[in-house]
């Protein structure tokens, strides 16, 4: 395992808003720092001003540029984010963390009052109890803003704010680092693979070489990119840089045995495991035992985010009365702890079928907070996982098969207005799938009948409201959501989601009228700038101008109901017909939503499936069962979320060459 113990290594949720998490524990593990004088006030605004700052602090604190320059991309792709802290309370292009200002209340994980995880009526639902937990100390890795003020002389205010003085901060650690590690602050950047680990903040030796492997991976192959400032940064490749990893692993980081877990080996990854375990009048929790894919087949990766902070989840998952999922993903160095086995059934999603055919994985982050950014090291290291999982598991990469929470559908229509809508707007999507080696791409001719989504998510900033509270604006912020129209104008209603039964709003959890990066659409009209597709039943309008697309062309295949039905119904899972339960398993119910598709339309269509059903309601497992039914199933993108339709209701063709609702 890349970074593993042996190497040596110097020294749940969000429909409600939510802000960010409370104080958090762990043992402190940063060695204590030597002071250096701080920097020369930055005041250039031009386009280069940031890559001078990294510049005049490398020379001014004695650390290779390159390093200081690899390590900020790896916190923060070099963007600064307007000062405005990270989900972990990390602040400017080095990430330097102030959690206690930056984070002020914890929130429970999943709101009472809203989904029931487990999403299966033949069991009670679950609604977890609000948990708020107790102040604690901060570890070390959350509060590193606060260690570099008084290394640098830099008020904190302006390290939170200032690009230029956060860059002097963080130099400022990596060169007491390599100091208190007994190094000399060497110009080769080889030399600088210990205190690049103790940079992490991680408190165990596999995680934190793991986070010092992926900065010098940034260092071999170089980057460069304009940020979310205008400011244009380059690092030069250095392909033939070896790390010199021969150094004693410094006191105060513990070793990890990761021999449990299912983790590809570049990354670092923890067991922590959910209980299964019987408790009250015959109850039992978190999840189910399986033995899939034998049983059954694993379809879905279903992206989260915790809506609290790290070590509040991992206490949760831990708890036998509460939820699960298979993996937690910690935001400041992109450790992975596996809780819930991929043969065993974790209870995250909402939705019994989408529970049994998926892996679940939570991300250290807060919905409502747009600001609230993820550090690369959590994408990249989230990317190598997802990329493991759907290599081993034969899964897709692609939108109808990595959801996001706020794709999974409600099951019956009861349970529609509950459903979760994380990770929300501000998760990147292009760039995730892009770390995943799959990146979304016109796929037709500039006429072609499908679209996929793909805004540039910097640029692409549509208004939301309800961040901070209901009706407030959120501040702006790039997103990967585009907004949908009755009509080709930006003045006319937005797109009802009948189900939900409310008016659409622009509020960042109302998901009644949004698109989402990488979700593919049938092609229903055109005018001018803008672009029609079919959405929920209707005819859903976005603008698409040709010089600042938001969306790119895109062919396959779509479902359209069979000659002579006027409308076929929808469905929020994919279960058996009756006769094919045996003696002694409940039918469930087949039940259609308010939706349906209205003769022609199309949707883009990903699987067939069977009706299947996983009855598993007791603590013993012999009594379950994996039913599987002869009706076969179409898993469509029917609105924001996907939803399943009878392969009997519908024909499936290929999208037009050009859209056949084409017009000036």
């Amino acid at each position: 395992m890349r970074g593993s113990v042996t190497e040596p290594v110097p020294a749940h949720r969000g429909r409600r808003t939510r802000r960010a998490a409370g104080a958090v524990a762990s043992a402190a593990l940063l060695l204590p720092l030597l002071g250096a004088a701080p920097p020369p006030s930055t005041t250039a605004s031009s386009a280069e001003a940031l890559q001078r700052a990294f510049a005049s602090a490398a020379t001014d604190y004695h650390v290779p540029q390159s390093v200081l320059l690899a390590v900020s991309y790896l916190q923060s792709r070099w963007d600064d984010h307007g000062g405005a802290p990270s989900v972990s309370g990390g602040y400017g292009p080095m990430h330097l963390t102030d959690a206690r200002t930056a984070l002020a209340t914890a929130t429970e994980h999943f709101a009472a009052g809203t989904e029931d995880p487990r999403g299966d009526s033949a069991r009670p639902a679950l609604h977890p109890r609000a948990k708020v937990p107790a102040e604690s100390a901060l570890p070390a890795r959350l509060k590193t803003l606060t260690r570099a003020a008084g290394l640098t002389g830099i008020p904190a205010e302006r390290l939170r704010t200032d690009p230029a003085a956060n860059v002097a901060g963080g130099a400022a650690l990596l060169a007491a680092a390599q100091k208190g590690l007994g190094e000399p602050l060497s110009a080769d950047p080889a030399d600088w693979y210990g205190a690049i680990a103790l940079f992490s903040g991680a408190d165990d030796t596999a995680t934190a070489a793991a986070y010092a492997n992926d900065v010098f991976d940034v260092l071999h192959t170089g980057e460069e990119r304009t940020t979310d400032a205008g400011q244009f940064v380059v690092l030069a490749a250095q392909p033939d840089l070896k790390a010199d990893t021969g150094q004693p692993a410094p006191a105060g980081l513990r070793t990890v045995a990761a021999d449990d877990t299912e983790c590809p080996t570049t990354v670092s990854c923890e067991w922590i495991p959910a209980p299964y375990a019987q408790f009250g009048d015959n109850d039992y929790g978190n999840h189910d035992l399986g033995d899939r894919p034998a049983s059954q087949s694993i379809k879905y990766i279903v992206i989260h985010d915790t809506e609290g902070s790290w070590d509040e989840t991992i206490k949760l998952v831990q708890d036998p009365t509460y939820v699960s999922w298979n993996y937690t993903i910690r935001s400041t160095d992109g450790l992975i702890a596996q809780h819930v086995k991929a043969k065993d059934v974790a209870w995250h999603a909402g939705n019994w079928y989408v529970n049994a055919k998926s892996i679940g994985i939570e991300h250290e982050g807060f919905l409502a907070s747009p600001d609230a950014w993820y550090t690369e090291a959590m994408y990249r290291s989230s990317a190598r996982l997802v990329k493991y999982l759907t290599d081993k598991y034969g899964i897709p990469l692609d939108r109808q098969h990595i959801l996001g929470h706020e794709n999974v559908p409600g099951p019956v229509t009861s349970s529609i207005p509950g459903m979760h809508t994380d990770p929300g707007p501000f998760w990147d999507w292009r760039h995730y799938f892009e770390l995943l080696e799959h990146p979304f791409k016109r796929t037709a001719g500039k006429k072609g009948g499908l679209v996929t989504i793909l805004p540039d998510y910097a640029t692409n900033q549509p208004a939301y409201t309800g961040c901070v509270s209901k009706g407030q604006p959120c501040a702006a912020h790039g997103s990967g959501e585009v907004r949908l129209y009755s009509d080709h104008d930006e003045n006319s209603a937005l797109i009802k989601d009948i189900g939900l039964g409310t008016t659409p709003t622009t509020d960042v959890n109302d998901l009644s009228s949004r698109v989402s990066t990488g979700q593919q659409y049938a092609v229903a009209d055109t005018w001018g700038d803008w672009t029609a597709i079919w959405y929920l039943g209707q005819k859903a309008w976005f603008r698409n101008p040709a010089k600042d697309p938001t969306a790119v062309s895109a062919a396959g295949l779509v479902v359209t109901p069979k000659a002579g039905l006027t409308s076929v119904p929808v469905y929020g899972r994919a279960y058996p017909e009756a006769t094919a339960y045996p003696s002694g398993v409940p039918a469930q119910s087949v039940s259609p939503l308010p939706y349906t598709i209205p003769a022609g339309q199309e949707y883009v269509v990903g699987d067939a499936v069977p009706g299947e059903y996983f009855y598993a309601t007791t603590y013993a497992t012999d009594a379950h069962r994996v039913v599987v039914g002869k009706d076969l199933y179409y898993e469509i993108q029917y609105g924001h979320r996907i939803e399943f339709v009878r392969a009997a209701d519908v024909d499936v063709v290929p999208s037009p060459k050009t859209g056949r609702h084409h017009r000036r």
